[in-house]
């Protein structure tokens, strides 16, 4: 194979790649020779500073002179070398080009030679990089959360954060994974942000929106819940996009991902403990604290602990039109869950008064799931009802219904619309949103 061949496979544009070109870089010979020469010129570099009076393109061509001498390398392929170079110095290393390319959604990597990616909800393995080593992969992770003021060592073997452009990074260490480090980075997403995106990709359709948009308008108090991946995330963002802009909106999270448009929003986020293990502030910390400022909605980007009681108590005490996420399989599973953790909050409630209470705060339970062919459908709209024999009852608004798979892999089927109108309906036109009734003005008697 020419050189020039190797160095255009090299060159495919990420948007274009499939399972089966990613593994053609297999049989390329000559990439064994590049890599080489990468790592022995990434090795000079470590802990070697870049003198003043020298600009980074004539040092990063001198490193490779130093290294290439002996060998007829190409100016495409010097033009490679000089890239991945230039990448250690300026960029994020082997994950840089990954980190810009908007069509991946997702980073995984589990080991220097073992790094997969997401792309249209499909994971792919990526052998057109690498990293050298452990150590290089550490190194990686320190660059990566540097500018976040975090670091990570055998002391702090875990961190879960954001970057600068609102993806998600979590990266553990040694001890704690015993394979060596890992990275994850669930990137962020600026192409769904609205509503009419969601309905383009065929998550939902126009009157399951029509009716999320009322239910937040309405001041309905809403879970979202889903699985991991699942885009909890991305439409609690868009549902927040709803309320009304006078509004004093507070949220709540561990890492920031949301980016609300409203003017009068206050953002509070975790912090982990320092090296005393003090300084602590958690989700409940911040939950607890919300409600002595003052706010029109409360929103907690995810619920997963004790917080879960200072929440619902939020939602019964004023602050309608609170959202939140949680993980969980589906709607009744996110109600167990929603159980399990105001148990965990040590109070000795009775767990028919945990069901009330979770009754009188909870309006609706939306969730979302990640499908068989990697995309992303509100699979379920529920509203709670009351009791059912000593258990909470939940009523379907709105359902998707799988058929099977079409020939191409796609998950086939049909969203589905109940006949009963439903008892938020009154709740929601209470608060002046009538823009709804023809969703449900077959089922008025």
């Amino acid at each position: 194979m020419s050189k020039a061949s190797l160095i255009d496979a090299f060159n495919i544009e990420r948007k274009d790649l499939k399972l089966s070109s990613i593994s053609d870089y297999e049989i390329f010979q000559d990439k064994r020779l590049l890599d080489d020469l990468r790592t022995r010129i990434i090795e000079n570099l470590i802990d070697k500073d870049i003198p003043e009076d020298k600009k980074i393109n004539e040092f990063i061509n001198e490193e490779i002179d130093n290294v290439i001498e002996g060998y007829d390398l190409s100016n495409l392929e010097r033009s490679h070398l000089f890239n991945l170079i230039e990448n250690e110095i300026n960029g994020f290393g082997p994950l840089t080009e990954l980190l810009e390319d908007k069509n991946i959604t997702e980073i995984m990597v589990n080991s220097p030679k073992e790094i997969y990616i997401e792309i249209d909800g499909q994971l792919i393995k990526d052998e057109s990089v690498s990293f050298i080593n452990d150590d290089h992969i550490i190194r990686t992770i320190e660059r990566l959360i540097e500018p976040l003021g975090r670091t990570i060592d055998a002391a702090n073997p875990m961190v879960d954060s954001r970057l600068l452009d609102g993806s998600r990074i979590n990266a553990v260490i040694p001890p704690l994974s015993t394979k060596g480090p890992v990275i994850t980075i669930r990137k962020f997403k600026e192409t769904m942000t609205s509503i009419d995106d969601l309905i383009r990709i065929g998550s939902l359709t126009p009157y399951m929106a029509r009716f999320l948009e009322a239910a937040v308008k309405g001041k309905l108090n809403i879970i979202v819940c889903g699985g991991t991946g699942s885009g909890k995330t991305t439409l609690l963002n868009i549902l927040s996009s709803f309320i009304n802009n006078h509004e004093r909106i507070l949220t709540i999270e561990d890492a920031a991902e949301l980016h609300l448009r409203q003017e009068h929003v206050i953002s509070l986020e975790t912090r982990v403990t320092n090296y005393d293990n003090d300084g602590e502030i958690t989700i409940r910390d911040l939950v607890r604290n919300s409600l002595r400022m003052r706010p029109d909605r409360i929103i907690v980007g995810e619920v997963r602990g004790k917080e879960a009681f200072d929440m619902l108590q939020a939602m019964n005490t004023g602050h309608d039109g609170s959202l939140t996420t949680l993980h969980a399989n589906g709607a009744s599973d996110a109600l167990n869950r929603l159980e399990t953790m105001v148990l965990m909050s040590g109070l000795d409630i009775p767990i028919k008064a945990i069901r009330e209470y979770i009754i009188s705060a909870i309006d609706l339970v939306v969730n979302i799931e990640r499908m068989n062919d990697g995309k992303r459908k509100i699979t379920s709209i529920s509203e709670i009802e009351g009791f059912y024999e000593d258990r909470i009852k939940l009523k379907e608004i709105f359902k998707f219904n799988q058929k099977g798979l079409t020939d191409n892999g796609e998950v086939d089927g049909e969203f589905i619309l109940f006949k009963t109108t439903p008892q938020v309906y009154k709740k929601i036109i209470s608060h002046g949103i009538n823009d709804i009734d023809d969703i449900f003005e077959k089922n008025k008697k």
